[in-house]
Parts: C-alpha cells; structure tokens; sequence
C-alpha cells in the first residue's frame, strides 16, 4: 500500500547511491546476494535471541534490496537478475518468523505458522497474477520500472519491513502482530484474486 509512495520519495537519494556503487564497480546481483546473506544473519541472530543485532541486519539486507534494482537501471536490468531477487527476498522474508518460531516454539511456533501460511497466499496470489499478466502483455503502472508486474495490496515490503522491525523490538508481542499482519494478508490476498477474476475474464 506504501511502496509507491515510499519509493517515489526516497528515489532522488537512490538513484545517487546507486551511481556511486555503479562507479565503485558493485553489481546489481553483488548487492542481492550480500542483502540475502546479511538478512540471513538477521535471523540466526534472532533465534539467538539478540534481537537488536537481527533488526540492524534486517534493515541492511532491505537497504541493499531497495539498491539492487536501482544498481541494475543505471548499468543492464536482466531478467537474472529480476528473477534472483524476487526468490531471494521470499526466502528471507520466510526466515524471521521461522527465525521467531525457533527462537520461542513454545509462545512463537503457531503464530509463525499462521504468518507463514498467509505469506504463501501473498506470495503465490502475487507472481500467479504476474505470469498471467505476463502472459497478456499488461504492464504495471505504478511500477513500471520492475522486472515483472508489480501488485499492490495492504502488505507490500514497506508493511512487511514495519511489521518485521516491530517484532524485532517487541519480541514479547510476537504472536500479536503476527497474528495481526496475518489477518492482513489475508485481505490482500483476497484483494489480489478479486482483481484477477475481474482483469482476466
């Protein structure tokens, strides 16, 4: 839901950054991979309980994430390079509630499955609406730079990060707010198979 609104501003500064690593010679898919790794580090510091460290990874690994297209437009976009960091980024969103589950089974484990199951529905309702516009020739409006169509909904990456961080600084408050994004999902999911039935008919 914020996305459009979070990239259009902070684009200017972006697209600096992005020149500066083009000219230290740091690839696109350099920075998606070390982003992956970094998130990855967030949540094996968050099954250790170091929750602080996990969200500073968190937030560097979604930095880097947020530089490695922009890295792409100034040098050569390539459908790689789409392609690595899509997988990549549903890995590691998969990882912290996983990472939280590990951490707490005992408060975390059902609440973490829940979430899980709703980033599934996001996830697939996601890429199955951007094969078939794919498919149709129909490109993103609001985001016309991405390497396939790009649906919105109430939890896109900016909501997913906030919500992430906020489990980061509240571990005790865990299985609320995921219980809470989850409920979330679920309406985009919804969301996302209305406007497949009615922009496929």
């Amino acid at each position: 839901m914020l996305d459009r609104l979070i990239q259009t501003a902070i684009k200017p500064l972006i697209t600096k950054a992005a020149k500066a690593l083009v000219k230290a010679g740091v690839s696109a898919d350099g920075l998606t991979l070390t982003g992956f790794l970094v998130g990855m580090g967030a949540a094996v510091a968050i099954v250790f309980e170091a929750y602080i460290t996990g969200l500073v990874m968190l937030l560097t690994s979604r930095l880097m994430d947020g530089l490695d297209g922009a890295v792409a437009r100034e040098t050569t976009p390539t459908d790689r390079g789409g392609f690595l960091d899509i997988t990549l980024d549903f890995l590691f969103y998969a990882s912290i509630p996983l990472a939280f589950a590990i951490s707490n089974p005992a408060q975390n484990a059902l609440p973490a499955a829940v979430l899980l199951a709703a980033f599934i529905g996001t996830g697939s309702s996601f890429l199955a609406f951007a094969i078939v516009a794919e498919k149709n020739r129909i490109a993103s409006t609001a985001f016309p730079n991405k390497s396939f169509y790009f649906l919105g909904g109430l939890t896109e990456a900016t909501e997913t990060i906030v919500a992430l961080s906020a489990m980061c600084l509240w571990p005790e408050a865990f299985p609320l707010i995921a219980y809470g994004f989850a409920v979330l999902c679920a309406i985009t999911i919804a969301m996302r198979i209305g406007w497949g039935w009615q922009r496929f008919r």
